[in-house]
């Protein structure tokens, strides 16, 4: 066997052999153990164009939320459509309160920045920020 040969022969092996250990393997006793909702892989891919937040004051049309990606204190304009959503079940405004982590589908209006929530998840990791 060439030398030339044996190389390629060895790290197609060591490829594979790295390749297999990197996969991720969820466990059937614990299915929830990466997430309330889902699995983390799938929670980081399906929330990727959320914007995270932490709630910091509610109101009755609006939200704001405080270490967003925009910065401290964005407000988020809330309809009458907006829907919400706590651990994968329809929930209400009610139910949010300060400190909850919280992620928002949100619209932007191009001309004024205004932020508009469509949806708001929150029961993904933990509840709350801890203090």
């Amino acid at each position: 066997m060439s030398i030339r040969l044996r190389n390629i022969l060895f790290y197609a092996l060591l490829g594979s052999s790295l390749a297999a250990g990197a996969q991720v393997y969820q466990s059937p006793a614990a299915p929830g153990a990466a997430g309330r909702l889902e699995n983390a892989i799938s929670v980081g891919g399906k929330y990727q164009n959320y914007i995270y937040g932490v709630v910091k004051k509610i109101g009755k049309d609006q939200i704001i939320l405080d270490k967003t990606r925009y910065g401290d204190d964005q407000v988020f304009k809330l309809e009458h459509k907006t829907k919400f959503v706590d651990n994968g079940k329809r929930s209400t405004l009610a139910a949010l309160k300060a400190g909850d982590m919280v992620w928002i589908d949100a619209k932007v209006d191009k001309k004024t920045n205004d932020k508009t929530a469509k949806q708001v998840i929150t029961g993904i990791g933990p509840k709350a920020v801890s203090q």
